[in-house]
Parts: C-alpha cells; sequence; structure tokens
C-alpha cells in the first residue's frame, strides 16, 4: 500500500502548556484539601530522669500494686472477681464491689497520686469480652450522681497475659 503525500510539509504541534499547568494545580488543591492529618496512636511522651552517675539515685514512690483477677466458667461467664487477695465474688453487683475497692485504695476521687498508680487486669482466656470491659470501667472511675459527668479513679490499666487458652499443637 503507498501513501499518499499532499505535498505539504507536516506541521509541528506543540502541547498547550497553560492547560496542563491549571490541571497540576488543581490536583494539587484536590489532594491538600483532602488529605486526612492523623495523630500517631499510642502514648510516646518519654521522660527519662537526668541522673549523676556519682550521686544515689533516688528511691521511686511506691504505690499498692492493685491487681484484678478474673476468672472464668467454661462456658466463658464470669466466676469470680479478686482484688489482690480478697475475693469479690460473682453477684450482680461484683463491679459495683470491684469500683467501691479501688475507691478505699486510692482515697479520694481526683488524688493527684492515682495519675500514678495503676491496674493489671488479669483475665482468663475464655472469658467474653463484656466481663473485661466492665471491669475497666469499674477501675477507671463512675458517674456522678447527675450522670452526666465522670469522676476519674485511675488512669492507666494494663493487662496481663490471659491465663490457659488453647492448647498448643491440638
Amino acid at each position: 500500500m503507498k501513501l499518499r503525500s499532499s505535498g505539504r510539509e507536516a506541521e509541528k504541534i506543540e502541547p498547550q502548556m497553560a492547560p496542563m499547568i491549571d490541571v497540576v494545580f488543581q490536583l494539587l488543591i484536590f489532594f491538600m484539601l483532602t488529605l486526612n492529618i492523623v495523630e500517631p496512636e499510642g502514648d510516646f511522651n518519654v521522660n527519662m530522669p537526668i541522673t549523676d552517675s556519682s550521686t544515689p539515685a533516688e528511691d521511686p514512690k511506691l504505690f499498692p500494686d492493685i491487681k484484678v483477677r478474673m476468672i472464668a466458667n467454661e462456658d466463658g461467664s464470669l466466676n469470680t472477681i479478686r482484688l489482690g487477695q480478697v475475693n469479690l465474688g460473682n453477684g450482680p453487683n461484683v463491679f459495683a464491689g470491684l469500683n467501691h475497692e479501688i475507691l478505699k485504695i486510692i482515697g479520694k476521687p481526683g488524688n493527684p497520686i492515682t495519675k500514678d498508680m495503676e491496674v493489671e487486669i488479669e483475665a482468663d482466656y475464655n472469658l467474653h469480652y463484656e466481663y473485661t470491659l466492665k471491669a475497666v470501667s469499674a477501675c477507671t472511675g463512675r458517674l456522678d450522681s447527675s450522670g452526666k459527668h465522670i469522676i476519674r479513679y485511675i488512669e492507666k490499666i494494663k493487662f496481663a497475659p490471659p491465663v490457659g487458652g488453647p492448647t498448643a499443637g491440638g
């Protein structure tokens, strides 16, 4: 097949830059407006004490260890709760009792010492999550009499590895 030549010399086509620049700026503005700035998760506020090796280190303030142990039945329901060596039982008001015992330990709500205290919750592997969440709520505080404001007890909650669990290799 033979190509015909019109006898004219081919014109050079140059791309128009102004519309391209407009599109680039529109895309830039679009991505800037849709960007979600996410704060990092967790608390990375680490303050290391500055010490001189020639001076003896001060003893840290010792707070009572608050350990909550939650024991489950075979079906995952709550069998009993222990606060340290005190057995709180498993009745319908067990979490109110846990809240009352925590209040007895810390003294009064809003005590500045409670910012450094922490509760360790240790639960059986097969315990339903609802009981763990209720225990966390009971340890961290309660609602005031109006039911609108939270009275904070303890802010730091940590979890021990679950007791028991699936058997390995089974």
